[in-house]
């Protein structure tokens, strides 16, 4: 104990504040570095990347600045500077050219993102391609699998996001995310993929996906917002947490290879009971609204957008992220390289 009270004319007395001095360890920048717990590094960043049908198609997404739907002729040079940044993975996300109850072109060979996925193995094969596993963008009713009586079928829609993953692993996926929320939906995956011959196919598993405000500017950009009702059926209440640990357990024990927790900011607590409950790979999405809100502050001049996102970002990763999704990742791999 540093302090200890004398009499009330001395007030207090410091018994070992001169033993004591934390801010030796702060004073100059080289120490702050040298003593620094958590660390950054462009290796720890995923990018997502909305991909569309068309040609010359750069369509910036209102609410995310500086994020864009691409058409696969705009792909190349997105991923080309991606790969020059250093990020080693990409998240795809498609928006197809037609709408329909069971998500068709989400397991068509010829869907926009396996087209996608061949687009960058021909350009730039040693980028990770990692495939959101949903059928959101890909439904007219915007909900996450099949509808029947106005409520998501969990068993009718195992069977379509299997199908979607072995159709995402044929195009050359290197790893898959099922991100419905659907009871059993790692185990339906693996389970294909391995009886497709894809057993070196890894996982990601958007195991505690929460029913949350933040995903409203990826609605606009994926045009996936649910045309009736809402997603707290299937996702996971906010107010929850004990939910969250089953689910990462459920998947793991269905043969999850990486679990994650979405979004990240406002769940800094559960990823940190998931990094200390579990001995697995986690992952954090730094969701769309997390990002718009730092821009919007931004352009307002109400932040340094700089100083907040890396103060945002380090605190994920301090909650025990090994893996952070993000739409800052290129700018902050341009931030990591000029630091030196």
């Amino acid at each position: 104990m540093l302090w200890r009270r004398t009499s009330p004319e001395r007030g207090l007395h410091m018994s070992s504040y001169s033993q004591n001095r934390l801010r030796r360890l702060r004073e100059s920048p080289a120490m702050r570095r040298m003593m620094r717990e958590t660390r950054l590094s462009v290796d720890d960043f995923v990018y997502p990347i909305f991909v569309t049908h068309g040609r010359d198609v750069r369509k910036e997404i209102g609410p995310m600045p500086g994020m864009y739907q691409l058409s696969l002729d705009q792909l190349i040079s997105e991923i080309g500077e991606v790969s020059e940044l250093g990020i080693p993975a990409v998240l795809l996300f498609g928006i197809p050219a037609d709408k329909d109850p069971l998500g068709t072109e989400a397991y068509e060979p010829g869907g926009i993102v396996q087209e996608a996925i061949r687009v960058i193995k021909q350009t730039t094969p040693e980028l990770m391609i990692v495939t959101d596993l949903c059928l959101c963008e890909y439904t007219d009713h915007g909900h996450c699998g099949v509808v029947a009586d106005d409520r998501v079928d969990n068993d009718r829609t195992l069977e379509l996001l299997a199908k979607t993953a072995t159709c995402q692993a044929e195009a050359g996926a290197d790893m898959v995310a099922p991100s419905a929320m659907m009871d059993g939906q790692v185990g339906a995956v693996r389970e294909a993929l391995d009886s497709k011959g894809y057993k070196g196919t890894p996982i990601m598993a958007y195991s505690a996906k929460y029913s949350s405000a933040f995903y409203g500017p990826f609605r606009v950009a994926a045009e996936s917002a649910p045309q009736f009702g809402d997603r707290m059926g299937y996702q996971i209440d906010p107010a929850n947490i004990r939910q969250a640990m089953r689910e990462i357990e459920q998947d793991i024990e269905e043969g999850a290879d990486i679990v994650m927790v979405k979004p990240a900011l406002s769940y800094l607590d559960v990823l940190a009971a998931a990094s200390e409950a579990f001995d697995h790979p986690m992952a954090a999405y730094n969701v769309s609204g997390e990002y718009a809100m730092v821009k919007a502050a931004a352009q307002n001049e109400w932040l340094d957008s700089r100083l907040v996102t890396m103060e945002i970002l380090t605190s994920i990763k301090r909650a025990g992220a090994d893996i952070i999704i993000s739409y800052h990742s290129k700018e902050v791999a341009r931030w990591l390289a000029s630091e030196g």
